[in-house]
């Protein structure tokens, strides 16, 4: 085929094969060619161009400068027709996920581990931020999907149900009240209590069970996650009420989670906008999420 500029791919690919070859037999058995075909396409060749492009020598056609010019010109042509004629290489899709650091650190890097040793294409990007943060990411198209355990609504914003689990107790293994099954407000009575921050609902709704019960915990500290308030209480200052859900599958095995008599209930989400299609990519990560994510005797499934 000759184009519209006078370049013709069958010429260039008998020089090609000439080159690798060495004579017209050699170069015609490659292409599927007679040696007269190859012999008349760059007989065409060297018409066209005005010069030279084999000369024999003992028997053998040896390539000219020119020929071994054109030839290395003619590289990126032949790499993107085999690129074109050879599988089709794989699209890498991103997975823009936010989430924060109770569910980041550990719990989360697992599955995306998973997930990318099953989807070799896939590419995860993770910042861990605040659940305040996933929200505004997401209304800002920074983020296609987020988890996290606080319900905050916001117009734009959708929130998928994951996992629901009952409150527990957090302790070190050898605290006396491990040996209990199930620990009441009540038994928390002048006890050091690692506590969320007020800005937290679930510190009010404790400080109400608390009261009823007539108890008064001694609060040692205040934090903002889950995740902090139990390393505190493994480190040996206190004990602490908690979402149990997902510290308790990388804490399980050095302290004890008992669970504690109340009403108190967490919910943790996948978030995405829903002003936007959900990319495959991230339905991919709810799916393998779901059923990756191990078995545990506070949470199931929402």
């Amino acid at each position: 085929m000759t184009g519209r500029s006078g370049h013709s791919l069958a010429e260039y690919q008998a020089l090609r094969a000439m080159m690798e070859g060495g004579t017209a037999t050699a170069a015609a058995r490659r292409l599927g060619l007679t040696q007269s075909a190859v012999s008349r396409a760059i007989a065409k060749l060297e018409g066209r161009l005005g010069r030279t492009l084999f000369e024999r020598e003992a028997g053998r056609l040896r390539p000219t400068e020119e020929a071994v010019r054109l030839n290395h010109r003619l590289d990126p042509l032949f790499d993107a027709l085999n690129r074109i004629d050879g599988p089709a290489d794989p699209v890498q899709e991103t997975l823009r996920l936010i989430a924060p650091p109770t569910y980041a650190h550990r719990f989360l890097v697992s599955l995306i581990t998973s997930f990318l040793q099953t989807n070799p294409n896939f590419f995860v990007s993770l910042e861990v931020n605040t659940s305040d943060e996933v929200i505004r990411g997401l209304l800002e198209d920074r983020f296609d999907l987020g988890i996290m355990g606080v319900e905050l609504s916001r117009a734009g914003v959708q929130l998928i149900p994951y996992r629901i689990s009952s409150a527990v107790c957090a302790m070190p293994a050898d605290h006396p009240l491990a040996a209990k099954d199930m620990i009441r407000p009540a038994d928390l009575d002048g006890q050091p209590l690692i506590a969320n921050t007020h800005r937290h609902a679930r510190r009010a709704q404790l400080d109400r069970l608390f009261h009823a019960a007539g108890a008064r915990p001694r609060i040692v500290a205040e934090v903002s996650t889950s995740f902090a308030a139990i390393d505190l209480a493994k480190e040996g200052l206190g004990l602490t009420v908690a979402n149990p859900f997902p510290v308790v599958h990388f804490r399980g095995g050095d302290m004890a989670f008992r669970r504690f008599d109340s009403p108190l209930e967490y919910r943790s989400y996948f978030t995405v906008s829903d002003q936007r299609t959900l990319p495959r990519i991230a339905r991919a990560f709810i799916r393998h999420v779901r059923l990756h994510t191990p078995a545990d005797p506070f949470s199931v499934k929402a």
